[in-house]
C-alpha cells in the first residue's frame, strides 16, 4: 500500500472504529437502564395475581379451559409482558433520546398489548377473582338498565373509533407531545389514554355484541383506523422540519438528525401499524363472509322445516 493510500485509510479506520465503539457504548448503556417504577411494577404484579385467581376460580367451577381458554390466558400474560417491555425496559430510556423509540413504545401499547388484553377476557377473570358475595352483587349491577345502556353507548363501534382517533391525534399535537415527554404525570396520562382507548376499540371490534355478523361493520372501522393512523404517520414522515422540540437535541447522541429521527418514527406509525390494522380488518371481513355464508346455507333448511311443520 502506498503512503498516500495509508494516509487516507488510517483516518477512515480510526473513525469507523470510534463510531463502532461509540455505538457499542450507547447500546451497553441502554441495556442497563431498566426503569423499575414502583407503581407500574405493582400494578402489573397485581394484574397478574388477580387474573390468575379469577381464572383458577372459573376453571374450578366450569372445568379447565372453559370460559377462558388456555390460549387466552397465554395472550393475557403476553400482554402484561408487552406492557412491561414498553414501560419498564430500556425502551423507556431510549424513548427519551429518540422519537422513533418513543413511537415504538406507543405502538407496543396500542397494537400489541391492547388486543392481547382483550383476547384474555380480563373482565371475566376479574369478576371470578372477587368473593362470591361481591361477584353476585357486581353481576346484578352489571345487568341493570343504567349500566347496560352506558356500556352499549361506550362500546358502540363509532364511539370507540372516535375516542381512539382523538387520543391518537391530540397527543401528537406538538404542544401536548412535548408536555408528555417533559412531565412524568402527563406522560402517564398519555399512556393510560392510549391503552384504554385502544383496548376499548379492540374490545368493540373483536367482542362486539353482534357476534360474527358484526365483523363486517368492525372491518370498516378497522380500515378507517388504518387510514387515519397512516395519514398521521405520513404527515410525520414528509414534514419538512422537526415538529417536536423535545427531540431537537437528544437524538444527536445517536448521530441521527432530528428530522431523520422524526421520519423514522413516522414510518413506524405509517407502515407496520397499517399492516397490523389491514391484517385484522381482512380477518374480520373473512369471518363476516363465512358467518353470512353459513347462515345463508341454513336458511333453506329452516324454511323447509317450517313448511313441513305447517303441512302437518
Amino acid at each position: 500500500m502506498t503512503l498516500r493510500r495509508r494516509a487516507v485509510a488510517v483516518p477512515i479506520v480510526i473513525a469507523a472504529s470510534g463510531a463502532t465503539l461509540s455505538a457499542h457504548t450507547l447500546v451497553d448503556d441502554a441495556l442497563h437502564h431498566w426503569t423499575w417504577e414502583p407503581v407500574t411494577v405493582l400494578l402489573l404484579l397485581l394484574s397478574a395475581v388477580i387474573y390468575a385467581r379469577g381464572v383458577q376460580g372459573l376453571w374450578r367451577r366450569a372445568g379447565t379451559g372453559r370460559g377462558i381458554a388456555r390460549w387466552q390466558v397465554a395472550a393475557y400474560y403476553a400482554a402484561l409482558a408487552c406492557l412491561g417491555i414498553a414501560l419498564l425496559s430500556p425502551l423507556v430510556w431510549l424513548s427519551a433520546q429518540l422519537f422513533a423509540a418513543h413511537m415504538t413504545q406507543h405502538e407496543l401499547l396500542m397494537l400489541v398489548a391492547a388486543p392481547l388484553l382483550v383476547f384474555g377476557h380480563p373482565l371475566l377473570a376479574g369478576l371470578w377473582a372477587l368473593p362470591v358475595r361481591w361477584r353476585e352483587r357486581v353481576g346484578r349491577w352489571s345487568k341493570g338498565p343504567a349500566w347496560a345502556a352506558f356500556w352499549r353507548t361506550l362500546n358502540a363501534p363509532a364511539t370507540v373509533f372516535g375516542l381512539h382517533l382523538l387520543a391518537l391525534w391530540i397527543w401528537h399535537i406538538p404542544r401536548f407531545y412535548d408536555a408528555a415527554v417533559d412531565h412524568d404525570s402527563i406522560h402517564a396520562l398519555e399512556h393510560v389514554s392510549f391503552v384504554v382507548t385502544a383496548a376499548l376499540f379492540w374490545w368493540s371490534m373483536l367482542e362486539g355484541r353482534y357476534g360474527r355478523l358484526g365483523y363486517g361493520v368492525a372491518a370498516v372501522y378497522v380500515f378507517l383506523t388504518a387510514v387515519h393512523s397512516s395519514v398521521l404517520g405520513a404527515l410525520l414522515t414528509i414534514a419538512p422540519t422537526p415538529l417536536y422540540a423535545s427531540y431537537a437535541h437528544p437524538s444527536a447522541l445517536w448521530s441521527l438528525d432530528p428530522l431523520e429521527d422524526q421520519q423514522a418514527a413516522g414510518l413506524l406509525m405509517w407502515v407496520p401499524s397499517g399492516i397490523v390494522f389491514i391484517v385484522f380488518g381482512l380477518a374480520m371481513f373473512a369471518a363476516w363472509l363465512g358467518e353470512a355464508g353459513r347462515r345463508a346455507d341454513l336458511t333453506p333448511t329452516a324454511d323447509a322445516a317450517r313448511q313441513a311443520l305447517r303441512g302437518r
